[in-house]
This record gives C-alpha cells, structure tokens and sequence, in this order.
C-alpha cells in the first residue's frame, strides 16, 4: 500500500547548462512545447466546431440545428474528457506517461489530417480519434509534469502548473484567429488542416527534447500483469463489438441519426465517473487515509463538473451569439465569429501569473477549495454579464463586441484560478501508484460538465439563448461558489492539502 506521505522522487534541480529558456530546466521547455503545439490544434478545431457543424450543407457545413450543434460540441468535448480514464490506465499500467503521451500526440494527428477531408465520416472518425488521443496525453502529461515536483511541494507545484498552464496560452490564443480566419474565410477543412500541422509540430519537439526527462516517465508506476492485460483487452474489444452492434442494427433499420450516438456518450458521461469512484475507494492498494482524502476530493470533482460545464458554453452558445447577435463590424471589417474565443487564453496569460504569485505568497492560507471557489465566482459574473448582453439584443438589436469580449475575460480568468489548481491538487491527493487515473479521473468531471452542459440550450427550449438561460447559469455558479467557502475549511482538513 502507498502510504500518504510517501515522497515521490523529484528530478535533480537543473544546473545552468541544463536551463533551456527563461531559467527554466529543459524538461519543462519540452513539455510546454509539446503542449503548447497540441493546445493549437485543439483550441483551433474548437474555434470552428460549433459554426462547422451549424453552417448549411451547401456552404460546406454538416447542417445541423443550432441546438444540436452545441450538443455535438459539449458530448465532443465530453468523448475526449471520457477518453482520459483508459489513457490514465494505459499510462499507469501499460506505457509509463513517456510513452503514452507520444501515442496520444500521433493518434491527435491522424484525426486532425482526418477532419480536413471533406467528407462528413472522415469528420466524425477524425473527431473520434482526436477524442481518443487527447485522452491519452492529458493526464499523462499532467502525471510527467507533477513527477518533477516533490509530493510535499503544494505551493511550489500549484505555481509550476499555473505557470505551465500560462505558457501553453499563446498558442491558444492565435489558433482562433488562424484557424478561424481560413476556416470561416476560406474553406472549413483547410481550417482543420492547419490544426493537423500545428499537432505534427508538437510531436516533433517532444521526440527532439526527451532526451532531457532522464528515466522519468519511462516506466509505468505499477504495471499491468499478464492476467490484467488480457481482462483490459476483453473489456475493451467486447464494448466495441456491443456499441458497433447497436450502432449497426440502428443503421440497418434506417433509424440512425447522429443524436443517438452522441446521447449514449451524455449518458457515459455520468455513469462512467460514478464508477470510477467508485472502483477506486473499493481498490484493495489504497489506504484508509488515502481513501478519505479521496473522498474529500469528490466535492471539489463535483465543483469541477459544474465549472466545465459552463466553460463549455464558450464555444457554442457564446460562439452562437458572436455569430448572430453581434456587431461585428470593427473599422470596416468583418470579423470571424470564432475569434472572440481569443480572448480567454488572453485572460489566462495575464491572470495565471497574478493567481501564480498570490498562492506562492500566501501559501497554505489560500486552501485549494477557496481557490476553485474563486474560479467559480469569476466564471458565474460572466455569465451573469452574458445576460445583461441577450436583454439587449433580444429585440434582434446586434450589441457591442465588447460584451462577449468582457465575457471571455472573466471566463478565462475563473479558469486561470481553477483548472491548473484542480489538476495540482488531483496530483497532491493521488497515490503514487494511482497517479495518471485520478488525473484521468479529474478530467472525467470535465466529461460530466461537457455532457450535461452540451444540452443547455436543448434543454432551454430553443435555438437562441435568452438572458433567462444566462442568468440561471451565472447564479448557479455564483451559488456554488458560496457553497464552496463556506465549507472550505472541514475540506481542506479531510483532502490533507
């Protein structure tokens, strides 16, 4: 069993001949890098998925209604947050995070090469595949991240993600702007095409600088035995074979609509997390006091879950609006609707480092529940203001961009509070040996969030968002957040960090 205060072994400090850029060690260059290429890729697919999938067939889009255009984005979103639990698994247990994050990297890639062709099956397998292998890297990037650091580090760690997480932003930040210039400008799939080649640049800087992790992340913590290995591909190859099934006798019977598909993975969603608590405070590995700790850390997964789901709402109820309610007219030009999506990695370069400092100079007085309750509270004010922008434009009134502008803003920093602090506190709590599948697990409460939050709009009624629906939002996290420090005090006892 792994002992709470088991110390894991952190990378000797580097040296001057070992610092890359800025003072920091070469290992943390290359995986900022690495992530900073894959989060292009991503935050550019995203850019467009919503206006891809809502534009007409005949201008090249899948025609989908509005509402069911954000259930596609939130359950797409969902799919490559659910897909971190196996990836978790495959890197504690079968790869080490090394390895699994190079795998994750290549499978993104074929998806995005997938997408840029202009046939809707190679788009809706190129987003199967960019789901599966960003399952894959993320919470095994995370786990190789948190290797570096000491167990007992919390302030030192919670600052190196959030600088982690701010460095990655730059990246974020153009991909709107490229990939939605010549996705809304030019043609969708050369959009996703230059997706693909932003991927194929990460991979070639990951393979280029490992050389500098050493034996970190080499091996997995706790491998697979043979016995564990064979039960994991029965599982795997008979849930295929049973979706495959269903999904082709929908399709035989002349039933099929692609709604099906994406609500069996809403539904995933919420099953597969309660499970995976479920197994895990069951685990024969885990201690009592660690089992405890993760039990603590259900309500901040909870927390979690409801912040991802309206984060969500980003890119396709704000992307909706940006498209339809808005004057987008700024000195004579038209901007694309995608790239007011900028704006939230804008938020989260200038945030992080001020959330960054605040918990280093503070330390354990800021616990990491006041932290997401502070998350939390920014992203409730956005949309809060959301609402005050839909009363104005519900007389078909196009408002000022500076309202979505603002918006983003505040979104992105409530995440520049949260998100980085939820995946360093996820690395606090988890055993050692349980490292890669409770971060796995931390990005479930993504899943659940993408899943439920994909339906908002469905669920409102309709195909435009009023201020009703905002306002129901923002008090709900607003809510969440009071709730969160008022209990922040009995948590952080239980969680240990």
């Amino acid at each position: 069993m792994t002992s709470p205060t088991t110390v894991r072994p952190a990378a000797a400090p580097a040296g001057p001949a070992e610092r890359a850029l800025f003072g920091r060690p070469r290992w943390f260059v290359t995986l900022f890098a690495t992530d900073m290429w894959e989060r292009f890729s991503f935050f550019g697919m995203l850019a467009i998925l919503f206006l891809f999938a809502s534009a007409p067939a005949a201008e090249g889009g899948l025609g989908l209604s509005n509402a069911d255009a954000s259930m596609l984005f939130g359950v797409y979103m969902a799919a490559t947050f659910l897909a971190s639990l196996p990836g978790g698994w495959l890197g504690d247990r079968l790869f080490g995070s090394y390895r699994a994050t190079l795998y994750g990297a290549v499978v993104i890639a074929a998806g995005h090469v997938m997408m840029a062709l202009p046939t809707v099956p190679t788009v809706y397998l190129g987003m199967l595949a960019i789901a599966l292998g960003t399952g894959l890297l993320k919470p095994n990037m995370a786990s190789l991240l948190s290797a570096f650091y000491p167990r007992g580090a919390t302030a030192e760690r919670d600052a190196g993600f959030a600088v982690f997480y701010t460095s990655i932003q730059g990246s974020a930040l153009l991909a709107p702007l490229v990939v939605g210039s010549v996705g809304e400008g030019v043609n969708w799939h050369l959009g996703f095409g230059l997706a693909a080649v932003g991927m194929g640049f990460g991979i070639w800087q990951y393979l280029r600088g490992s050389a500098s992790f050493g034996d970190t992340g080499r091996r997995p913590e706790r491998p697979a035995t043979v016995a564990e290995r064979r039960r994991a591909g029965r599982v795997a190859g008979w849930a295929v074979a049973v979706v495959t099934a269903v999904f082709a006798a929908d399709a035989l019977a002349g039933t099929f609509r692609i709604r099906h598909a994406l609500v069996l993975v809403a539904v995933l969603s919420l099953a597969v997390p309660v499970g995976c608590f479920r197994q895990l405070l069951r685990h024969p590995e885990i201690s009592a006091v660690d089992r405890g700790r993760i039990r603590a850390y259900a309500w901040l997964f909870v927390a979690s879950a409801l912040f991802w789901g309206l984060h969500v709402q980003g890119g396709s109820l704000l992307s909706m609006f940006a498209r339809d309610s808005t004057d987008r007219e700024v000195l004579g030009i038209r901007l694309p609707a995608s790239w007011f999506q900028s704006a939230t990695p804008l938020a989260i370069v200038l945030a992080a480092p001020l959330f960054a400092w605040i918990w280093v100079r503070f330390g354990e007085r800021i616990s990491a529940t006041a932290k997401f309750a502070v998350g939390m509270a920014l992203t409730g004010g956005s949309l809060l203001l959301m609402a005050l922008a839909a009363h104005r434009a519900e007389d078909g009134v196009k408002v000022s961009p500076l309202w979505l502008v603002a918006t983003y803003l505040l979104m992105g920093a409530g995440e520049a509070a949260l998100a980085p602090v939820g995946m360093s506190v996820t690395t606090a709590v988890a055993p050692a040996a349980f490292m890669s599948q409770l971060v796995g697990v931390f990005w479930l409460s993504a899943a659940l969030g993408s899943g439920v939050g994909g339906n908002a709009l469905k669920a409102a009624g309709g195909n435009v968002p009023g201020p009703g629906l905002f306002l129901a939002l923002g008090g709900a996290a607003v809510a969440v957040a009071a709730g969160l420090l008022l209990v922040a005090r009995p948590l952080t006892r239980r969680l240990g960090v």
